[in-house]
């Protein structure tokens, strides 16, 4: 009998799972440091910091570790005895070599989307998902998708054809019956057990929010954000007792004027009588650029020169020197331009079930008479923009609508194509004797960035959003100079607003800089001025209708910028990112977050500089109640008037 038995080897089952789970560790580790170094030092992520999301990282890897391994545990499962060696062994190396070019790849997805977004996978990456077609082909143009492709599957096998024999030894290897369904039981069990305890993730209450987005892993983030996509607010949000919030609401809404009407959208609906020094029955034409961020102007304190049309059409209007996004997508900008309506978590009522028919923009001036349409350079059936303009009573055009443009690409036509189509479009109404109503929403300015050759300044590919911003500008100072020549033109009211900033970047959870956006409204006749209150997209439609002096009814959570009373006080925005939404008054931001969460910070904004600024500050403060109570009403209110189809 031998006294030193050999030590009892681990099953090849586990040594492989082993090797896979260390391997995903390893690469979670690589993503962090490597995100941190090329993004995150820009929004001052101490290397501290980046040690907590490390630890933190781990955490959450070994939380999603099951996941991964359980599939392959049930995959190696069908290596029997009854198979030949030589077919085990090669479909054991075909099947580490995928697994390790999806871990791989997925590291460039995470990289990227981490450039354009300081994010893991969210919401926006649940929509990339729900329209293919669009986002396949920005990819597919504007990355090297096949050269990173063959670069990640010639790093897998550099990988593991030095593992190989090591691997080759254990191939084929019988493992008992019993021992693979043991192994997969238990992992089925970790997954059953971690679904159960939800999705909150480890480093998610730190401070600066780059820092958590670092520390999350990126997979169990799209699928939180899958599960969430059209949450149910009172489950994940903090919430009040309805009839209170309600009252709250009224009296802050009660601030901008307008005599409430009960009997309509459940007591929030306003109003407003005729104004004798309005414009009257005016065109109203609404130009929503994308990403026009503020950080991009001369006008509001930039210095490269990007917007020189802008800059010559600032002073011939009314400016609003502190305008804000209400949120970060397209849609969020359309909700709060053509419903005034608050950016509920977690995604916009133009892409959930029971947006038509709402209380909108496009309502009041169809009932004044008006001609209504949303005009659109791309497919109006992305984000459901046109199931939910034609829900709500616009009439639609968009690129199906323009024929030879001058310029397409993936997303669209050109705005040039777009404003001529527009143009052509307005005349048409013009001819009909009704006054009209027009959103229009340009797409140029979006990767990949290609855009009609010829263009002084303007690189037809290749200049990314610099020359996006630069072309988006050209196109504006087209428009203006083609609609002058017609005799619409001195009867229209123009309003040029972004329908969000570029991206959003910082530590903070809702870094009000970058939503800072142009906001300008031209309207012939009228003298130009500076309107220095602070105010959103929500303000557009009640301003705009305060000015045409016209009288109105309707639920807007918006208020006239133009006849706010100073002696009413600070106003109140609303912004949304993600599944994080907040309301701000007076440098005070109160922020509602999943699972309840609520914080608050004092916002210091730099005087006399440009948006991008990044010395604005913002301190965690103590939470003040009433501000607390007040965006919980905002948000609670508004998610109940629209579940409840009363936002009529």
């Amino acid at each position: 009998m031998n006294p030193h038995p050999a030590p009892r080897r681990l099953s090849p089952l586990y040594r492989l799972l082993l090797a896979v789970a260390a391997a995903d560790i390893a690469f979670g580790v690589f993503t962090r440091v490597l995100l941190w170094a090329q993004f995150a030092i820009a929004s001052k992520v101490t290397a501290g910091q980046l040690l907590f999301a490390l630890g933190a990282g781990l955490v959450n890897d070994l939380a999603q570790m099951p996941y991964l391994l359980l599939p392959m545990a049930l995959w190696l499962a069908l290596f029997r005895p009854d198979w030949s060696r030589r077919r085990a062994r090669g479909f054991q190396f075909a099947g580490l070599a995928l697994l390790l070019f999806g871990l791989l790849f997925l590291i460039g997805l995470e990289y990227f989307f981490f450039e354009e977004f300081d994010s893991r996978f969210n919401l926006v990456a649940v929509d990339y998902l729900i329209y293919p077609t669009e986002v396949a082909g920005t990819i597919n143009e504007g990355y090297p998708v096949g050269l990173v492709s063959a670069g990640f599957a010639a790093i897998a096998l550099m990988i593991l054809a030095p593992l190989w024999p090591r691997l080759r030894a254990n191939a084929g290897e019988i493992v008992p019956r019993r021992a693979t369904f043991k192994a997969a039981g238990a992992l089925a069990a970790l997954c059953i057990a971690l679904a159960f305890a939800g999705g909150s993730q480890a480093g998610q209450r730190v401070s600066n929010r780059v820092a958590a987005e670092l520390a999350a892993n990126g997979v169990a983030r799209f699928y939180e954000a899958l599960r969430t996509n059209h949450l149910e607010y009172p489950q994940f949000y903090r919430t009040g007792d309805s009839a209170t919030l309600k009252a709250l609401l009224r009296q802050d809404l009660g601030r901008g004027g307008g005599e409430f009407v009960p009997a309509r959208a459940a007591g929030l609906a306003r109003r407003f009588a005729a104004r004798e020094d309005g414009l009257g029955k005016r065109n109203v034409v609404v130009l929503s650029e994308e990403s026009f961020g503020a950080e991009f102007s001369g006008t509001y304190g930039d210095t490269r020169g990007l917007t020189p049309e802008f800059d010559a059409l600032a002073p011939q209007g009314l400016l609003f020197t502190r305008a804000y996004a209400t949120g970060t997508r397209t849609v969020r900008g359309l909700e709060a331009i053509t419903a005034s309506f608050p950016p509920i978590p977690s995604e916009s009522v133009l892409k959930r079930p029971g947006g038509e028919h709402m209380a909108t923009w496009g309502l009041v001036m169809r009932q004044l008479g008006y001609e209504t349409s949303f005009l659109y350079g791309g497919y109006g059936t992305f984000d459901n923009m046109n199931a939910w303009y034609r829900g709500n009573g616009f009439d639609i055009s968009d690129r199906t609508d323009i024929e030879q443009p001058k310029f397409a690409n993936i997303w669209g036509v050109s705005d040039e194509d777009l404003f001529n189509h527009a143009i052509d479009f307005f005349d048409a109404r013009a001819k009909e004797g009704k006054p009209f109503f027009s959103v229009v929403m340009s797409t140029s300015n979006h990767k990949p960035y290609t855009f009609p050759a010829g263009i002084p300044g303007v690189k037809p590919e290749g200049g990314g959003r610099d020359t996006g911003i630069r072309y988006a500008d050209y196109a504006i100072g087209q428009f203006f100079r083609a609609a002058r020549s017609h005799d619409w033109f001195n009867n229209t009211v123009f309003v040029v607003v972004a329908d969000h900033g570029a991206r959003v970047y910082g530590s903070a959870q809702i870094p009000l800089y970058s939503y800072e956006i142009p906001m300008l409204i031209v309207a012939p006749g009228v003298a130009p001025k500076h309107v220095d209150l602070p105010v959103s997209q929500l303000d557009i439609a009640p301003t705009v209708l305060g000015m045409l002096g016209v009288p109105y009814e309707a639920p807007f959570f918006g208020q006239d910028a133009l006849h706010w009373d100073a002696a009413a006080g600070p106003r109140t925005l609303l912004f949304n990112h993600n599944h994080t939404v907040a309301a701000f008054r007076d440098g005070h931001l109160a922020i509602l977050d999943l699972n309840r969460r609520v914080s608050c910070q004092h916002y210091e904004r730099a005087p006399g500089q440009a948006a991008r600024n990044k010395t604005d500050r913002f301190t965690p403060e103590t939470c003040d109640a009433g501000l607390v109570d007040l965006a919980t009403a905002y948000f609670q209110i508004g998610y109940e008037l629209f579940s409840s189809q009363s936002w009529q």
